[in-house]
């Protein structure tokens, strides 16, 4: 009886070291989005995740040379400043897109109806925050559905179509399966250390890391959490048309790139 234990002991070792590997293996299967920043307001290059992002119909940048910028926001939870956020884009007629979790929806309904009202886009950064280059497809798909019917609940707009992976981490296997379930990744090519909230250092850090990084065709990611952001936005977003900048939603990107010219008239 005992040697029967035993021989039960060791397989079922084994069966978990074999899990923990292949736990390993998939958690190593994942690319976390990176780019080589620059100071000479150029898009940034990816090296080889262009290839992959452009097998696959997904987007970090504008590479039409034209001199438009498109702001998008994470949205984990909240911290006081998204208000003041959208009345600044309210009041300068700017279209962002805001990539939501489910605790958001949850916690903060009237803010995302506001979003919906005023013209944003709510983009799905999925309900749990999960590393999708570790769970299977049919969690992907519970995982996006579930946020995008909680927008729905709370707001005018039922449907989804952007998705931005939690914690920026992607593979080819993810990228496929987000076209199959309908959704197009959209990661960024201007970003900064800016959702820290016990860090945060003033508007000026937030403008300056902005200015430095700007580029025509710029995907700008930022944190509402942060409130370098929320009191460097109107200054930022007024030097920015000064030098000849105009603000698009995403929608502007995709479509420009579906379309011929003639049609879509840019």
């Amino acid at each position: 009886m005992r040697k029967c234990g035993f021989s039960a002991l060791i397989i079922f070792l084994s069966i978990l070291t074999f899990f923990s590997y292949t736990e390993k293996i998939l958690a190593s299967s994942g690319y976390g989005w990176g780019f080589k920043k620059n100071t000479e307001h150029k898009i940034p290059d990816i090296g080889e995740y262009k290839e992959i992002l452009d097998e696959f119909g997904s987007y970090y940048a504008d590479d039409s040379g034209e001199k438009v910028l498109y702001v998008t926001f994470d949205n984990g939870y909240e911290q006081g400043y998204t208000d003041e956020v959208l009345d600044v884009l309210q009041k300068e007629n700017v279209p962002s897109a805001f990539f939501l979790t489910g605790h958001y929806v949850k916690s903060q309904p009237d803010l995302v109806k506001r979003m919906v009202d005023e013209g944003h886009i709510i983009g799905n950064h999925s309900y749990h925050h999960p590393d999708f280059t570790i769970v299977s497809k049919e969690t992907m798909k519970k995982e996006l559905e579930t946020l995008e019917q909680a927008v729905a609940d709370v707001s005018t707009q039922k449907e989804l179509k952007y998705l931005r992976p939690p914690k920026g981490v992607f593979n080819k296997k993810t990228l496929k399966w987000s076209n199959e379930l309908g959704y197009i990744h959209i990661f960024w090519s201007l970003a900064f250390t800016d959702w820290n909230t016990s860090e945060q250092k003033g508007w000026k850090y937030a403008y300056e890391n902005i200015m430095k990084q700007i580029h025509p065709g710029a995907v700008i990611l930022l944190h509402t959490v942060s409130s370098d952001n929320a009191q460097a936005l109107d200054k930022l977003i007024t030097e920015l048309k000064k030098q000849g900048y105009t603000f698009k939603s995403l929608d502007h990107l995709v479509l420009k790139n579906m379309l011929p010219a003639p049609i879509y008239g840019y």
